[in-house]
């Protein structure tokens, strides 16, 4: 029998009356050194319980690799330090998360096949989710409850019912976790709209509930939909993601509490979304697209309990006090803020242009037509399109299909102009000075779509580009991967401005590490690193003003920033302060 049993009126633990007082703790958007504390500071808050998710498309980015599970991708350290701390947890493997994660969770090796229906019963689709089990379950099976770890329920899929409707997809899935020796509770979760319910749901299947407000009304329609079921919200939205351009999502913390309370009150158990956001590191975020594109800015602190530096925030201590009203909480004081870096000025005196330099990065792909980022083998960041112009001359560019996400043109090295998927931009007016110029297009990839039936749209240029009608042709296409700028020549800048695409360095000494925030006045829009640590993007469009500094990633003595500016810019400095700067609040 597993550890974690269902009653219609709640939940059993080794056949004791059990609620779930869970948060969401994403391991892979945390550093890993700073996992221990934020597993006790939910322990402090009373939380019982942990939750994440797991991100199928980075354990396993090559079909014919192995899994990886190391550095921030180590999941069995993580339980082992779950279980150590005293904290039960839930684990969601999908296949599909979301979570404003890159393409949902889904690979791109598995997404980029148009053939393949994602999601569902498709045999293409369900092998490879089964061959990745496959991989994934012996390594977790020694931290599950009925091994004596810390896991006792899996979920199937994620939010499905607002997706499909293709029950053999679910029922497939639960029976790949038994038949790899999952005893554990299993359940899924939908939005709490009966459709959605009633097709993301299994018999025999825990079925639970996403929601942040309305909560006598959601708890009524999971009612309702499983009489013998136990009430359990399993995202309980207490704040919000942004996008690039968007405001900063706030809730407040006062309100949030008393939505805790009424579910706790009812008698139900709770998954709090988030507990602690963290960060999307690197090239992670996702996006979604609607009406039009709209890409996740860097960070992910959700407005959550824990601030994204680990920080309790205000909803912390009104969860706290919530908490204690209906289980016991920790004998113990609340944990105070985490130290911060003195604020210190780095000075940025080395360049490298990136464009000259981009063939060294990987061979080009020489090509007819331009090819995409998938086609190039490109999972993430930016690709160079380069060819020759035909005719000098005013005339226009046209860029059939358009460009995933972003694109910089340069005639002869020159800036031109940006194109934009998210305001579906196809066509750019130019000036060509001579027959024979080069035309270089620089495309960045924004984030995969993470929501809905976009998943796996195409990255960089999408099809062919012409120039006054005519079609151009042998092209160059070269792929950016820029995992760590580390291998890129410096040399002194000469104090003159940048107007193209450049890599700044600059060093800094740091006594004792500590947390810390990149603000970066006058620079445009790029990438930065520390000590070859990917921080993530910046864009001065906002709303996020600062980049987050994991203590972990200074060390005592001398430290290298490097950034990625894509546009002009006069700046030499960056600065490390010791305040976040999210941008300007929306409160909902």
């Amino acid at each position: 029998m597993p550890a974690l049993t269902t009653t219609s009126d709640g939940f059993l633990l080794h056949g004791e009356p059990f609620r779930i007082i869970s948060g969401a703790l994403h391991y892979f958007r945390v550093h890993p050194g700073l996992w221990s504390d934020r597993l006790r500071k939910a322990r402090l808050m009373g939380l019982n319980t942990v939750e994440t998710y797991i991100p199928w498309n980075h354990h396993q980015p090559d079909p014919e690799g192995a899994l990886v599970l190391d550095g921030f991708l180590d999941l069995p350290r993580f339980l082992r330090l779950a279980r150590d701390e005293g904290l039960l947890v839930l684990l969601r493997p999908g296949p599909f998360i979301c979570a404003e994660w890159d393409g949902g969770g889904l690979p791109d090796w598995l997404t980029s096949d148009p053939d393949i229906r994602l999601r569902s019963s498709d045999p293409r689709f369900t092998g490879a989710v089964d061959r990745y089990l496959d991989l994934l379950l012996p390594a977790l099976a020694p931290h599950m409850a009925t091994a004596g770890g810390p896991v006792v329920a899996v979920q199937v899929e994620n939010e499905y019912g607002a997706y499909g409707d293709d029950s053999a997809y679910l029922k497939h899935l639960a029976d790949a976790f038994r038949s790899r020796g999952v005893e554990e509770l299993l359940f899924t979760c939908d939005q709490g709209d009966p459709g959605h319910l009633a097709n993301g749901s299994l018999p025999g299947v825990l079925t639970t509930g996403t929601f942040g407000s309305r909560v006598e009304q959601s708890l009524a329609r999971l009612r309702e939909h499983r009489p013998e079921d136990p009430l359990f919200c399993a995202e309980f939205w207490i704040g919000w993601f942004d996008h690039w351009g968007g405001p900063h999502h706030v809730r407040d913390a006062a309100d949030a509490a008393a939505d805790l309370d009424r579910l706790l009150s009812a008698g139900a158990s709770v998954n709090i979304y988030m507990f602690h956001g963290g960060t999307n590191f690197g090239f992670t975020n996702g996006a979604n697209h609607k009406h039009a594109y709209t890409p996740t800015v860097t960070s992910y602190d959700y407005d959550a309990a824990l601030t994204e530096c680990g920080d309790p925030g205000p909803k912390y201590h009104a969860f706290r006090e919530v908490i204690a009203r209906h289980a016991t909480v920790p004998d113990e004081p609340a944990p105070a803020p985490g130290p911060k870096l003195v604020p210190t000025t780095v000075e940025l005196s080395g360049r490298s242009a990136l464009l000259p330099f981009a063939g060294s990065f990987a061979p080009a792909v020489r090509s007819d037509a331009p090819v995409t980022m998938g086609e190039l083998g490109q999972r993430t960041g930016y690709a160079l399109y380069r060819t020759t112009l035909p005719a000098g001359g005013e005339g226009v560019l046209h860029f059939a299909r358009g460009v995933g996400d972003r694109a910089q043109v340069f005639v002869d090295g020159a800036p031109v102009g940006v194109l934009e998927s998210e305001r579906h931009d196809e066509s750019l007016p130019v000036r060509v000075p001579r027959p024979g110029a080069t035309l270089e297009v620089l495309v960045e990839n924004m984030g995969g779509v993470n929501y809905g039936p976009r998943i796996g749209a195409p990255k960089g240029l999408l099809g062919p580009v012409s120039f006054n009608g005519t079609d151009l042709t042998g092209w160059d296409c070269s792929p950016l991967p820029l995992d760590d700028p580390g291998t890129v020549p410096f040399v002194p800048a000469d104090g003159t401005p940048v107007i193209v695409p450049a890599f700044h360095h600059g060093t800094f000494d740091v006594g004792t590490p500590a947390d810390a925030f990149l603000r970066l006045p006058g620079w445009s829009k790029g990438q930065a690193w520390i000590n070859g640590f990917p921080l993530g993007r910046y864009w001065n469009r906002g709303p996020q003003r600062t980049l987050y500094v994991p203590a972990p990633v200074l060390r005592p003595g001398s430290n290298e920033l490097v950034l990625l500016e894509l546009h002009g810019t006069t700046a030499t400095r960056a600065l490390l302060t010791d305040t976040p700067d999210l941008g300007p609040e929306n409160t909902w």
